[in-house]
């Protein structure tokens, strides 16, 4: 369903698509690329990954970022050519490709962590106390607004029988 066909009135729309505007100018191509560090958004949720379980293999990497495998794999070999991961194989079983940080990797990590770290605590300082706590209240529901959609999304689809005489 397009925004515009939502029950909200022109004004408002008018007022969303201006902000998007402004917030598009603001972040520049340098400070786009000074938070992200030139990864793709799959390139991100990999890094996490990563940093939260140090090694995975290709079907873990899949899974977690909701790609076929073999797109998991090009984004992979993508990385590993600008030598922000390693493979390596499995001690336990040779035949297991595990993927892991490389030092530059890591790196380009933590840069993102602090990046990310450093504009978000610009952001939450210029607040004041009760803009803090109506922020924290706004992405509260705006999480709960869409795992609500979510939901819905994953609920089995009805399947029409169509009788054939």
């Amino acid at each position: 369903m397009k925004l515009k066909e939502q029950k909200i009135s022109q004004e408002t729309f008018q007022v969303i698509i201006d902000y998007i505007e402004e917030i598009k100018e603001l972040l520049s191509s340098d400070v786009w690329e000074n938070i992200f560090l030139n990864c793709s958004k799959n390139e991100v949720f990999i890094f996490w990954l990563l940093y939260q379980k140090n090694e995975v293999n290709m079907t873990e990497i899949a899974e977690y970022i909701h790609v076929p495998l073999n797109t998991a794999t090009g984004i992979i070999n993508r990385m590993e050519k600008n030598e922000l991961i390693v493979r390596s194989h499995s001690k336990e079983d040779k035949r297991v490709v595990l993927i892991g940080f490389s030092e530059k990797g890591m790196a380009q990590f933590q840069k993102l962590v602090d990046q990310m770290m450093y504009y978000g605590m610009k952001v939450l300082s210029s607040f004041t106390k009760e803009e803090t706590d109506l922020f924290y209240k706004m992405t509260t529901k705006v999480v709960e607004v869409l795992r609500k959609e979510k939901k819905k999304e994953e609920m089995p689809k009805r399947v029409r029988k169509i009788v054939i005489e």
